[in-house]
């Protein structure tokens, strides 16, 4: 059966037909690193994991990529309010989101390049629109570079949008010669550490955040691949503006866009104003790293995941209920593993990743299973916990996988110590802004989880609680 998927682009569903036969090259917008990542950022990036997962269930042979942005101005702003190095500060949040997405199962992408380690790819992509005339360097010596957008007719195509209607959400600089053009290439100011700083023809200085995924798609999947992906926040100006310069510099780039929709906490968007951000090493705190894993896959990747107080036990009794059907037919002896998908759950992930639909499906077998249990009927519960095991297998969420246990599972320990001592390094940093709220707060999130902590004047150590 083919699949098919919404192409944000098109703005309508359509069938899934590869560039190049039994392979899908896909491009992810990763996390810019210059602070602790949150619940959206997971979010974004098990919606792409699970389409990985559901390609290769396919056949497909997925060569996923999916970036960190490590240099920009938050980054750099970030740095100076904490006195920081930039470089430091980046290294350390992009620690804690591998952390987590480790703990939640979410695979690793093939390649997983950081923006300053494709510099040169980013310097080369500049000239080519400046000798094609869709670029300028502003006149004022600043070394900055420009996109031009009024020498690119399709620009809006992506977000269906006029030109006179957008504004970049960038510094206003009065060497743009429209206020839509984009930055390209920021000129090294004064006040910005030198290491912050790159050579380049028009002057020393670093990329602008749109012309990364540029480069560095292009870079891993070609000038043509499938798919392009990321959160519904990029749409504009990020993946506008990404769309415009790859096309512009001659390039054919993704074939289709896809977009995840937005997580909300109790109806609303998640913002330092209101103080309602759920932080990514707060979350697994909360629970099992595997409910929260069913958690944030339960809703359709296009609808907004609104977390309601009560949401992860909501998620921990359905979870249960699946998890307990399964340790219920292997303690009476019924074997699960090799088992077949029902073409219902086949048919609801065909259908653009619908997991509500397909986890509706595993519910139903998991119920029918536990009523053969009941009555003695053991062919029938082992076609079930079969067909249980492996629908559950295909979404990373197989109770009795070895990844989800924690006795000889070197991978998980791994991911668990790098997530321990992210939180820590985040409760020190915390501790010298003399947040001590945050830090309290972080020290008791890993008390319940269990973990003891000893401080010391080096630092600090931790182990299991017995």
């Amino acid at each position: 059966m083919p699949i098919t998927l919404f192409d944000s682009k098109r703005h309508e569903s359509v069938e899934f037909a590869p560039l190049r036969s039994g392979e899908v090259s896909m491009y992810v917008c990763g996390p810019t690193v210059q602070s602790s990542p949150h619940v959206g950022h997971l979010r974004s990036a098990l919606v792409y994991d699970l389409w990985s997962r559901w390609f290769t269930y396919r056949g497909y042979r997925v060569t996923l990529i999916r970036n960190v942005t490590d240099i920009d101005d938050k980054i750099l702003e970030k740095a100076l309010e904490s006195g920081e190095e930039w470089w430091a500060l980046a290294e350390r949040v992009e620690s804690e989101f591998q952390a987590v997405a480790d703990a939640l199962n979410i695979r690793r992408p093939a390649r997983q390049p950081r923006a300053t380690g494709d510099i040169p790819a980013m310097v080369e992509l500049i000239q080519t629109l400046m000798d094609g005339g869709h670029a300028y360097a502003a006149e004022d010596g600043s070394g900055d570079v420009y996109f031009e957008v009024s020498s690119w007719e399709p620009y809006g195509e992506l977000t269906n949008q006029s030109v006179e209607n957008l504004t970049q959400g960038e510094t206003t600089s009065s060497a743009k010669r429209n206020p839509e053009d984009f930055a390209l290439w920021k000129g090294h100011k004064a006040h910005e550490p030198a290491t912050a700083a790159w050579p380049a023809p028009w002057g020393r200085g670093r990329p602008g955040w749109h012309l990364e995924c540029s480069a560095m798609s292009t870079r891993y999947l070609g000038e043509a691949f499938d798919i392009h992906g990321g959160g519904m926040d990029l749409r504009f100006p990020h993946h506008e503006n990404e769309l415009s310069q790859s096309r512009a510099a001659g390039h054919d780039y993704a074939h289709h866009w896809m977009h995840n929709a937005l997580v909300l906490v109790g109806g609303q968007k998640m913002s330092k104003s209101l103080g309602n951000s759920i932080f990514a090493a707060d979350l697994v705190t909360q629970a099992r790293p595997i409910v929260v894993r069913y958690a944030l896959a339960s809703a359709h990747y296009r609808s907004e995941l609104d977390l309601q107080e009560g949401y992860l036990t909501e998620a921990s009794a359905a979870f249960e209920r699946i998890e307990g059907f399964l340790l219920r037919a292997r303690a009476e002896g019924i074997e699960s593993a090799e088992g077949i998908l029902p073409a219902d759950f086949e048919a609801a992930m065909d259908d653009d990743l619908s997991i509500p639909a397909a986890l509706a499906v595993v519910h139903e077998r998991v119920r029918h299973g536990n009523q053969a249990l009941d009555t003695g009927d053991r062919e029938t519960a082992e076609l079930d916990a079969r067909a249980v095991r492996a629908m559950v297998q295909v979404l990373g969420l197989d109770p009795l996988a070895e990844e989800w246990t924690t006795a000889g599972s070197s991978d998980v320990s791994a991911a668990l110590d790098s997530l321990v001592e992210s939180v820590i390094a985040l409760r020190w940093s915390a501790k010298a802004d003399k947040n001590f709220d945050l830090s309290d707060a972080l020290r008791d999130a890993i008390e319940r989880a269990g973990i003891d902590v000893k401080d010391s004047s080096t630092g600090s150590t931790w182990s299991l609680r017995g």
